[in-house]
């Protein structure tokens, strides 16, 4: 049976000592100190599907970030969560946590590179057709590829907060010119399937691919997503991702910003103001 991506995402009950959860499931701030902010998905994740987070606020101060990876611990089985990702969580085994900086997240493989060249080249030897080319160019503009898996890009990179100029700001998110640890920045985590019960760990930062930070991680057990509301980072919100079909609400967002020429003009509308205000920061 196909799996179905697209469930909707909330954090774990179990979590932190110093986390606080909203009413909602979605939104994980951490209210004391720097630590013990450790937060977990609340049901394992499937094959390709992305836990995506954006940074909502950040406490000056404290050195340190966000960090993000996979555990194959089920967080309902911890007699208490550890105080740190890394290294306390990492140290009772299965469970990989990369810990995101503001520069050098990247995982450079010189192997991917010349696997993608011989790639390029064998298409050109087999005389790959300019519609094949234009076709996966497309795909490419609207979709991330990770080997065979497929993420929308749509939510992958975040919004500026609505004012003068941000319609500018929301075209340099798009470049990727937002650092890593900044607000408004989301990261994802999402795992790879390699072979038969093993998978690649990757972090996605602003809808740019990082590469496997973690190779060979077995799948055979549920894997649950974890994310550490550490240091600087005080506070993230779950950005949910739409596969397939998008849902009303996303369609209808999409078809409200594509009339208006600033989110600001968004005020101005007869709408509902929750619908506003998820047209204004989705």
């Amino acid at each position: 049976m196909a799996v179905i991506l697209g469930q909707f995402m909330e954090f774990h009950p179990v979590h932190g000592t110093n986390v606080r959860l909203d009413n909602s499931g979605t939104k994980a701030t951490r209210v004391a100190s720097f630590a013990n902010g450790i937060c977990f998905s609340k049901h394992p994740l499937n094959p390709g599907e992305i836990f995506l987070v954006e940074i909502e606020d950040k406490e000056l101060g404290w050195c340190g970030h966000l960090r993000i990876g996979l555990t194959a611990r089920d967080p309902g089985t911890l007699v208490t969560v550890p105080e740190y990702s890394l290294p306390d969580l990492v140290d009772l085994g299965d469970s990989w946590v990369f810990a995101i900086t503001r520069n050098h997240n990247k995982v450079i493989e010189q192997e991917a590179h010349e696997h993608a060249g011989q790639a390029a080249e064998m298409r050109a030897a087999d005389g790959g057709t300019e519609r094949e080319s234009m076709s996966r160019t497309f795909f490419t503009d609207t979709h991330l590829y990770i080997d065979n898996v497929c993420i929308p890009k749509d939510k992958l990179v975040g919004r500026s907060r609505p004012g003068r100029f941000s319609h500018i700001l929301d075209d340099l998110y798009k470049t990727n010119i937002l650092p890593p640890t900044a607000r408004r920045s989301r990261i994802g985590v999402v795992y790879v399937p390699k072979g038969q019960s093993i998978a690649d760990m990757h972090i996605v930062i602003n809808g740019e691919d990082m590469g496997a930070c973690v190779k060979g991680i077995p799948t055979d057990r549920p894997v649950y997503a974890v994310v550490d509301v550490f240091a600087a980072t005080k506070c993230v919100r779950i950005v949910q991702v739409d596969y397939g079909f998008a849902s009303l609400q996303t369609l209808c967002r999409k078809t409200i910003q594509k009339h208006i020429v600033h989110r600001m003009a968004l005020d101005w509308l007869e709408l509902p103001e929750l619908l506003k205000h998820f047209c204004k920061f989705d």
